[in-house]
């Protein structure tokens, strides 16, 4: 909104060194004084602003930013927009039920499902369209805030950004209220980076992760990263990108405790996130507590529920009921043969809903082969050529991203063709090293053991050779540097 713009308030030194590091708060409001049309009453806007709604945003951890003080450069309305779209929670003052509040409230809800939090001035009530949403109401006094009425308004909505940060994600736009799944608004990188804090901020912070997930050995790379942790303070206010961030460097040095603990610490939105409830359940099956894997099954159940089935979700679930499978065998268990096919259904199933992704094919084609009866082999003979095309698309055994090779590698196992996968053999292990992240090694390892176990036996056999050559290429990555 850029009505009446009053001359930007300059930011202290702290709040500029930790502004990409919190989650934003956006004002959406009127600016300076306005005369209400109702009761013509003049209202001073930024003296609520000032006493009331940035002193409640900065109480409870966030940075607190207003359209008229905004300062990504550029056109405001552009920054306005994506402000109202990527901003973790928006304040939407209704008093006067100015025209551009509300077409701004419009698209927040339209685009966001939680954490917009509406106000209004007691002077009357809201408009009927908007009477159902959950709003804060606070007095004024001669068109201003009393000491007393500022610090309720303060409280109330500390208290409402609070809840939601620490509390379950409950849907406050109408929209996403209504309809189930509705999509929302994605942003993409060309959109946030309209705001040069959080990217400062973020490749700065990428950098500190990337230096501590290389340290050697993985108890230092955790221990930085603890530090890395500490230092954000508050989890629950960091920006979420950050968040999600520290996670997957706990995921690349396999410090599952770690990921399944920082979950707990998080925003209630983000906790509910799709892609983070996935990063969950790969934790929890990775760690292997007892219950980890029931509730890292019913969090993937919950996301396709909530977000439909995707090759992503399926191929974690498969990797569950595979992990399952293989103890179930160890053990002599009869279920073993039961959790064998739910894993391959997985599987196939994330690859029929996406085939150009070749993860969750690649993955069924082994466990079909372990399988082994005629209908398997067929689905295999059937499969076959599809994942391969699908690899293929991604440029195959010239693909210069670690699972792509890793694909090309256990395609060539599979059709014998050992020299292929020996050359992606070689392409992909530098990518890892670059990564640090052993464990992409230790699964395409594993998945390389089923495979020679199938093809009789795994001592000597050439995939069983190339399966030890990943063990010295994970033992030379895991040595401490000299």
């Amino acid at each position: 909104m850029s009505e009446g713009l009053p001359a930007a308030a300059a930011p202290t030194a702290a709040a500029a060194t930790n502004a990409g590091a919190r989650q934003t708060c956006f004002i959406d409001m009127p600016f300076g004084r306005k005369v209400d049309p109702r009761s013509g009453v003049t209202i001073d806007f930024d003296q609520i602003y000032d006493t009331g709604i940035c002193p409640a945003v900065q109480d409870a951890g966030l940075q607190c930013v207003r359209g008229d003080r905004e300062e990504s450069g550029g056109l405001i309305h552009t920054a306005m927009f994506a402000r109202l779209l990527i901003a973790e929670f928006v304040v939407a003052d209704m008093t006067t039920a100015n025209p551009n509040v509300f077409y701004e409230l419009g698209v927040r809800h339209a685009a966001k499902p939680y954490t917009t939090i509406p106000i209004f001035a007691t002077l009357g009530a809201p408009p009927f369209d908007v009477n159902g949403v959950r709003a804060i109401p606070y007095e004024l006094t001669d068109g201003k805030l009393t000491a007393e009425a500022a610090q309720a308004l303060r409280e109330a909505i500390r208290k409402r950004i609070q809840f939601a940060l620490k509390g379950p994600a409950s849907p406050d736009s109408p929209l996403f209220q209504l309809f189930e799944r509705y999509p929302g608004v994605t942003m993409s990188h060309e959109v946030t980076d309209v705001f040069r804090d959080r990217v400062v901020y973020s490749t700065e912070f990428r950098n500190r992760l990337a230096a501590a997930r290389a340290l050697k050995p993985r108890e230092a790379a955790v221990a930085a990263l603890e530090a890395i942790e500490r230092d954000l303070g508050d989890v629950a206010v960091s920006e979420r990108g950050v968040v999600v961030d520290l996670m997957l460097s706990y995921r690349a040095v396999e410090a599952f405790d770690h990921m399944v603990a920082l979950f707990e610490r998080m925003a209630g939105e983000l906790r509910d996130a799709a892609m983070v409830r996935q990063q969950l359940a790969f934790a929890l099956n990775r760690r292997r507590q007892p219950g980890d894997r029931d509730r890292a099954i019913a969090l993937l159940e919950g996301v396709r529920k909530s977000h439909g089935d995707s090759a992503e979700t399926l191929g974690l679930l498969g990797r569950v009921y595979k992990d399952l499978w293989q103890e179930a065998l160890k053990r002599g268990d009869l279920a073993a043969e039961g959790w064998l096919e739910h894993a391959i259904e997985a599987y196939t199933r994330g690859f029929e809903v996406e085939p150009l992704d070749y993860y969750p094919g690649i993955n069924a084609l082994t466990l079909l082969l372990q399988k082994g009866d005629a209908e398997a082999m067929a689905e295999h003979r059937r499969l076959a050529p599809l994942v391969t095309f699908a690899a293929m698309r991604k440029g195959g055994e010239k693909a210069s991203d670690y699972w792509t090779l890793a694909t090309m590698i256990e395609l060539g196992c599979h059709g014998r063709d050992l020299a292929l996968a020996s050359r992606c053999f070689k392409r992909a292990v530098p990518l890892v090293q670059r990564s640090a992240e052993t464990w992409m090694l230790k699964t395409t390892r594993d998945n390389l053991r089923l495979i020679a176990e199938r093809f009789g036996g795994e001592e000597g056999t050439p995939v069983a050779e190339l399966a030890r050559q990943f063990d010295q290429a994970i033992e030379q990555l895991e040595r401490p540097h000299a």
